[in-house]
């Protein structure tokens, strides 16, 4: 059951990304809301919630193979933004480098032949894919949408109905 303690090291700087990752879009929640987006605000905290649950998922693989999770300090997240469009780039740009960090991490698990690791991998390797595809679906429409018009509007209560 021991993993390779690079591939521990690893997982535990993973978690660390994910947290980040739950703290950045909490901070972009925090943007829309104060900018009177409450819809957009809702869908970037739900977008936390799900990271933090990524964290969780990794936390725990640590955690049933009999590893020990050692949590890392997180950087504080941008606060400032200038438009719904800007924090929707930077959604999709950082995603493509959490898709990075996960390839890299699965690729790692391979050459170190730890098949449970690799397994699990996987399910993250699918996520991004979905992670990516969602933001950048919201950057195209947002490219259509001018700041302030109905249909930007239309586009924040649509986001505002995420669970």
């Amino acid at each position: 059951m021991n993993m390779d303690r690079k591939l521990q090291d690893a997982f535990n700087e993973q978690i660390k990304n994910e947290l980040y990752s739950a703290y950045l879009y909490l901070s972009m929640g925090t943007y829309f809301d104060a900018a009177g987006l409450k819809g957009f605000g809702r869908w970037m905290k739900g977008q936390a919630k799900e990271e933090y649950s990524h964290a969780m998922k990794l936390y725990e693989h640590l955690d049933d193979r009999g590893e020990r999770v050692f949590l890392k300090a997180i950087d504080q997240p941008p606060v400032k933004f200038s438009s719904a469009l800007e924090v929707f780039e930077e959604t999709l740009a950082h995603e493509k480098k959490v898709t990075k960090m996960i390839e890299d991490l699965y690729s790692m698990a391979l050459k170190l032949n730890d098949a449970a690791a690799s397994i699990a991998l996987q399910w993250f390797v699918k996520e991004q894919v979905e992670e990516e595809s969602t933001a950048f679906g919201i950057v195209e429409r947002l490219k259509m949408v001018k700041e302030k018009s109905e249909g930007m509007f239309m586009l924040d209560n649509e986001l505002g109905k995420r669970e």
